[in-house]
């Protein structure tokens, strides 16, 4: 069976080069006699493999020198929790942006350790825009500002990265991941799942600051410190090590494809074709304002939802369309169309919601 294109939400698909490489590699990693999965994370293989993977990422993301990168478990859902652990640091609450139910998890979790101040929200609005940055009330003495730069479920991302006046900026990027370039010298930290724009699922990466790290709240998880995690070069316990060899791989693919710039610019071209289709025509709606508009996640409803909404779902599939069903909080369609995804799977939906569209009317 030829492979088709998948458009969930995560876990979700991989360059093509990468998974060839890896099947080349899965019995025998250059030589090695044995394959990544099997290797201790102590040997000098692995060793090798883990300290390509950073400095990669380093060089595609333009991390700058006096932030850390850490190679840790547990998904953007444990950062939640560890985030406040690390970063309260003598306060007794933090700011966040709430747009969307992502950012709601976050807030929830930071409630054991300290005080989440809800200073913009667009609940109201179904999550449908970004509360305008003047409308903010930030505290300038909050520990940190929380924001989630692109929600999955609801399909809003942050165009531009916003302005705290010295307050730290904390953020929440999994599923934007590398997706175009981001100037990480405004943030004070960012973190993400790998699962769905770099790499498969079972690691999560921090990207923090070095002033940031080194006064954790007591009683915290020595797996959950910051500074104990970078002293240990992220293996203070068995790191997920076949994530992290593939994600590396993901790194050095997106070199290859010319680097963030070049990334970001076919996103932005998938994203267009497929807002610019459904925006043309009545059957298709898409809710988001559209400066907020994702380039990851695009969510749409059908026409009479209730009679189109399966068979929708069983004719993609049919075509080799799969993943396309919208998360249950909101309902609808929802194209994930990240990095790893052809324009001509962008193509190929858009010919089919044309196709469905005419056989309804």
């Amino acid at each position: 069976m030829s492979r088709i294109f998948n458009f969930s939400a995560g876990p979700a698909t991989l360059p093509e080069a990468v998974l060839k490489q890896v099947q080349e590699d899965l019995l025998n990693w250059k030589g090695a006699g044995m394959g990544v999965m099997e290797m201790s994370h102590r040997d000098k293989e692995f060793m090798s493999i883990a300290q390509q993977a950073e400095k990669d990422l380093r060089e595609v993301m333009g991390v700058p020198a006096n932030y850390k990168v850490l190679f840790m478990q547990g998904g953007a859902t444990a950062q939640f929790g560890i985030v406040p652990q690390n970063l309260l640091r003598g306060k007794t609450a933090a700011d966040f942006v709430l747009t969307g139910d992502w950012g709601k998890k976050a807030i929830k979790e930071i409630t054991k350790y300290g005080k989440g101040n809800v200073v913009a929200t667009a609940e109201a609005e179904k999550f449908t825009h970004i509360p305008d940055v003047a409308s903010w009330k930030l505290d300038p003495n909050a520990a940190y500002v929380h924001i989630t730069t692109n929600e999955t479920i609801h399909g809003v991302q942050f165009r531009d990265i916003p302005e705290t006046n010295g307050v730290p900026l904390v953020a929440d990027i999994s599923s934007d991941f590398a997706c175009r370039p981001m100037d990480l010298s405004k943030f004070g930290l960012v973190y993400g799942g790998a699962q769905k724009n770099i790499g498969p699922a079972g690691l999560t990466i921090v990207i923090v600051r070095d002033d940031l790290i080194g006064n954790v709240l007591p009683g915290t998880f020595g797996i959950h410190d910051y500074k104990q995690v970078a002293d240990n070069e992220s293996m203070l316990n068995t790191p997920a090590t076949f994530s992290w060899y593939v994600c590396g791989l993901v790194f050095q693919w997106m070199k290859s494809e010319g680097g963030l710039a070049k990334i970001g610019e076919r996103n932005e071209r998938k994203a267009k074709a497929l807002y610019d289709y459904i925006d043309s025509q009545d059957f298709y709606k898409n809710p988001v304002a559209k400066k907020d508009r994702s380039i990851m996640n695009v969510p749409f409803t059908l026409a009479n939802p209730d009679v189109n909404d399966a068979e929708f779902l069983k004719g993609a599939k049919a075509a080799g369309l799969s993943g396309l069903k919208g998360h249950r909080a909101v309902g609808g369609m929802r194209a994930s169309i990240y990095n790893a995804m052809p324009e001509a799977g962008v193509a190929a939906l858009i010919d089919y919601m044309k196709e469905f569209a005419r056989s309804k009317a």
